[in-house]
């Protein structure tokens, strides 16, 4: 089950990367924080951080492979199209659901529950300002976070109780 407090500082290795849980933080502030370090220190696009926050949210590790193929994931590699907060989670409920059929079935749910939220799947709509040389680096920040914080919801309402998994 995922846990909205962290009890103990601890790094966890994640493929070559160090990723630090801070004691006893809100779910929120935890998340504000591991988002800031996907993107600050380690230069993570949406779709991955998604991906990292929900792992260590949920105690279920990505391997690595799965994680490397998120990187162009960023609204199509900073194309504008789907964006990468409802990709790395719909990567993220498929690693969760051993069953294609219901992983489908929660994928449409999530993609019309977040549509129905955000207004919008489009990084173009959620990110209108692009992807520009001049933009500061990760505009989408808060965004991320409230796009986590709205998966680790869907997830857990929509999940089963025992295990967290489908």
């Amino acid at each position: 089950m995922p846990h909205g407090c962290a009890r103990n500082t601890k790094s966890f290795l994640l493929f070559p990367i160090y990723v630090t849980i801070i004691v006893d933080m809100e779910e929120r502030e935890l998340v504000e924080n591991m988002v800031h370090h996907a993107y600050y220190d380690h230069d993570f696009n949406c779709a991955r951080t998604v991906m990292i926050v929900l792992s260590k949210l949920w105690n279920v590790p990505i391997e690595e492979q799965t994680f490397k193929s998120a990187v162009g994931l960023h609204g199509a590699g900073g194309h504008g199209d789907q964006c990468g907060l409802v990709e790395g989670s719909l990567m993220y409920i498929g690693i969760l659901c051993p069953d294609e059929k219901q992983a489908v079935r929660l994928c449409n749910l999530f993609a019309g529950e977040f549509q129905k939220k955000f207004s919008s799947l489009l990084c173009r709509e959620l990110r209108p300002e692009g992807f520009k040389p001049g933009n500061p680096p990760h505009l989408c920040e808060k965004r991320t976070v409230e796009g986590i914080l709205f998966t680790n919801d869907f997830l857990k309402r929509e999940l089963p109780k025992q295990d967290g998994r489908c």
